[in-house]
């Protein structure tokens, strides 16, 4: 997958993945104010699907739309984009930038290590 999101895009993924499933309306009920036009969502909606992130099943008259891609395999691509294009590829200089620049505290790190760690 090598599909980027727009803004606009990731907001509503961001509610579709937080809700597994929803209408339009759903999807605008969770979005914060001031909310965009049932037709922009619609219409976000079905790009979403063209793209392959998204798709419906009908319900009655209306559609109901859900996640096809997980959450977290979008995540893990967007890091790696940011890694390869900011950080020549490298998480220890990705890591360095976010300790140096965003004052992270020895306990953050020594949470993300212990993290690190169960994954080997």
């Amino acid at each position: 997958m090598s599909k980027q999101l727009t803004k606009a895009e990731e907001q509503i993924m961001q509610v579709l993945w937080d809700l597994q499933e929803a209408s339009v309306k759903e999807v605008i009920d969770k979005l914060s104010e001031p909310k965009p036009a049932y037709n922009t969502v619609s219409t976000i909606i079905r790009i979403l699907e063209t793209k392959e992130f998204v798709a419906h099943k009908s319900i009655g008259r209306g559609y109901v739309y859900h996640p096809i891609i997980e959450k977290e395999a979008y995540s893990n691509q967007s890091l790696h984009k940011l890694m390869n294009g900011y950080f020549n590829g490298s998480f220890k200089n990705m890591v360095s930038f976010f300790v140096k620049e965003n004052k992270m505290d020895v306990k953050e790190l020594e949470s993300i290590l212990k993290e690190v760690n169960k994954k080997k």
